[in-house]
Formats: structure tokens, sequence, C-alpha cells
């Protein structure tokens, strides 16, 4: 009998197995990045400044509903990898077709909620003046494509969890590479503005799913669920649930984040403001793809040698993913710090917000060198089953420390305030997270 691929992941030697698992995350990650800075310079150099920043307020309520089948695929995916490790197929069955029912109920749900309050959203988000036009062309289509793109976030952390990540990487080629196609002919050919944008990017999700849909029925998977395992068990949605309930808060806390820093910008000042912030937002992913690269490569490798009871190499992986994801931060730090005029200018030709950008982007960056620390941390919680520790982490970066400093520091330096919390929480969260996790391996690992 072949052995499972996923059983890979106890055995191999943790440097190798770490860089088989993250180096295609990471290519994933970054080809999704380098769509969004793309898809952003397109908007921006063909539709105009004032669409960058209608993208932006959208994105907080299309981001939050998306992260619901994230938030479901890694919650579920962590009791995946651990069943698997202590060789307990069916419960990883039950799980996957779990996973599945939940992704379509809430993010049908949440769709059509959105799409009904849409003209008291936008203006929450940040949508006013001459951002709320266009924001609402893209608002109203990309949330007809938002619970396929839900299935997409649940169904690659699946593919994860099966130690499969070449697959999990195509997964997240497909729609990247799909979305710029489809962004030159819609916008750049046929002058479809927004709505080439938007219908872009829903496009390119749906071709992503049809690839995972065909990839679960392929012998690839070891999942080969059944109509008996779509029914809800009470045991496994609360474990799901307990551990989704981390990524889901993180992503509504980024969408929260995102409508506080947008009204607070547009406040001090006004559209320009609120561009500068888009295009630091489109950065902040990119800058941060190894990190978040090497995080995804690192929870299945965690929960299925916890699952195993194999400590040792759970404490080893811990180590050498913080080494590794620091070095990559601190390259992508210093090419931040050395070229944001050069950055700013790929988004927009606007006097202004070339004006403003790049010393907000390198106080918005100062920090990330120390962040493989925090994010590293608060997943291993997550991977090996411990929500409420890791739900505690995941929220000390932006809840528990940016949101008060972005309203207590600007009272004291103006617009300059806001743009300072970045790095001061980055700094708190991490210090927190360090004390954490050394005490979870010295007391729990050993």
């Amino acid at each position: 009998m072949q052995t499972s691929k996923s059983s890979n992941l106890g055995s191999e030697a943790i440097s190798k197995l770490l860089i088989k698992q993250a180096v295609p995350a990471s290519i994933g990650i970054l080809v999704m990045s380098l769509n969004i800075l793309v898809d952003t310079i397109f908007v921006g150099q063909w539709i105009g400044s004032t669409a960058i920043a209608a993208i932006n307020v959208v994105l907080p309520v299309s981001f939050f509903i998306a992260a619901l089948g994230m938030s479901i695929g890694i919650g579920g995916s962590s009791i995946i990898s651990r069943a698997l490790g202590a060789d307990n197929k069916e419960k990883a069955l039950k799980t996957f077709g779990n996973q599945v029912s939940l992704t379509l109920l809430f993010t049908v749900s949440f769709a059509a909620f959105g799409l009904y309050f849409v003209d008291q959203l936008i203006p929450a988000f940040g949508g006013k003046g001459a951002i709320f036009d266009p924001a609402k062309v893209y608002y109203e289509i990309i949330l007809y494509g938002v619970p396929v793109l839900g299935f997409v976030m649940m169904g690659n952390s699946v593919i994860r969890a099966e130690g499969k990540p070449k697959f999990a990487m195509y997964a997240m080629l497909i729609p990247s590479v799909g979305n710029l196609v489809l962004d030159y002919i819609f916008i750049g050919i046929l002058d479809m503005g927004m709505s080439g944008a938007a219908w872009a990017t829903t496009g390119s999700y749906i071709v992503s799913f049809l690839f995972i849909f065909w990839y679960f029925l392929s012998d690839n998977s070891e999942l080969k669920i059944d109509v008996s395992h779509f029914k809800l068990h009470k045991k496994i949605v609360t474990e799901i649930g307990s551990l989704g309930f981390v990524t889901l808060s993180r992503q509504a806390v980024v969408s929260v984040t995102f409508l506080l820093v947008n009204n607070a910008l547009f406040d001090f000042g006004g559209e320009t403001s609120v561009t500068a912030y888009a295009i630091v937002g489109r950065m902040s992913m990119f800058a941060l793809f190894p990190v978040f690269g090497i995080t995804q490569g690192f929870i299945p490798i965690a929960g299925y040698n916890f699952g195993s009871e194999q400590y040792d190499r759970v404490k080893q992986v811990i180590y050498v993913a913080i080494k590794y994801a620091t070095i990559l931060a601190t390259i992508v730090f210093a090419i931040l710090m050395l070229f944001p005029e050069a950055i700013t200018k790929l988004f927009t030709t606007d006097i202004q917000v070339l004006k403003v950008t790049p010393n907000n982007m390198r106080w918005t960056f100062a920090a990330i060198p120390i962040l493989a620390i925090q994010l590293i941390g608060a997943a291993y919680f997550q991977a090996v089953g411990k929500a409420l520790p890791a739900l505690f982490l995941t929220l000390t970066r932006q809840a528990i420390f940016f949101i008060p400093l972005m309203y207590i520091l600007p009272m004291y330096f103006g617009e300059f305030g806001i743009w300072m919390s970045f790095p001061i929480s980055d700094i708190l969260s991490t210090i927190v997270t360090a004390f954490f996790l050394r005490r979870e391996v010295k007391l729990k690992l050993n």
C-alpha cells in the first residue's frame, strides 16, 4: 500500500519539510500579492487615484465575508492535521464535510446581508464624497463572487493540511494570473472601468474554485467524502468554530481597522490620505508574504506532530520557522525603507499622494523584522488546538494595541499619530507573544 503523503509531515527532516511546505505557500502568496499590487496599479493608472480609494473602502466587507471561508478552512484543517497524525481518518473526513456545509451556509448568508445594506455599509467604511459611486459599483459585483472565494479559501487550507503544498499553491496562482489577464481585457481593452476591475476579480476566483473542486474529486486527495459527511456534528462544529474563530476574529479586526483608519484619515487628509493608506495596505500584503508563507507551511507540520506526540519536532519547527521568517522579513524591510518613493510611483501619478505616502510607508513597516515571532507564535496555538491563547495573541496586534493607539496618539501628533501606531503595536504584541510562546515550550513541549 502506498504511504499517505500526509505521513511525511511526521518523518521528514524539519528544515527540508518546512521549505517544502513554505516555498509553495510563499510563491502563492507572493503571486497573489503581486496580483493585488498590479491590479491596484491598473486601476490607478487606467481609472484614477479615487478608484484606488474606492477599492480600499470595499475591501473590509468582502475581506470579512471571504474570511469566513478562511476561518472554517484553517479551524478545520487544524483538526484534520491532528486527526491524520493520530491515524483517525474518519474524523478527518467528517471534519471536511462539515467545513463544506458551514462555508456554504455562512458565506451565502453574509453576502446577501452585505448586498441588502449596500448603501449603509459603504459610507460606514469610508466611502464618502467622490469615493461612494465607484465603490458601490465595485462592491456589488465583488459580493456576488464572495461565496466562491469563501470556498477557495476553505479548500486551500484543507489541501495544505493534507500535505499537498504544491496544489495549494496552484489554487492561489490561478486567480492571481487570471485576474491580471481579465484586468487587461476588461479595463484596458473593453474600457469597463470599475465594473471591469470587479468582474476580473470575481471571474478569477470562479476559475480557482473549479480547480479546487477537481482536486478533491481526483486521486490527489486523500479526503473522499460522501453525503453523510455533510451532516453537521455538534462536537466537530464546536471545535471548528473555536479554532476558526481565531482566524475570523483576526480578519474581522482587520476589517474594523480598515474602517476606523479610513474614516480617521479621511477626516485629517481627505481622499489623499485614504489613497495613501490603500497603497500602504497593498504593500503590507506583499511585504509580509515570506512570513505568511512560512507560517502557512508551519501550521500543518506543528499540528501533525503535536497530534502524533512528537514534541521535539514541534519545538524544532517553531525555532526553524521563526529563524527563516525573521531573515526574510529583514530583507523585505530593507527594500521598503530604501525605495518607498519608487514603490509609490508604481501606483499613481497624483502629486499629493506621491508626497505623503513614502514617509507613511516607512513608519508602517518599521517593525516588521520582529513580526515573525508574533505571527508564528499565535499560529502555533491554533495549530495545536489551543483556541483561547491563540485568540488572545491574534488580537493583541490590532485590537488590543493598535486601535487604542490610533485614537490616543493623534491627540498629540495629529495624522502622524495614526501612522506611528503601526510599529508601536507590532513591538508590543511581539513582546507579549514571545512571553507566552516561551512559557508554552518550557512547560508543555519538554
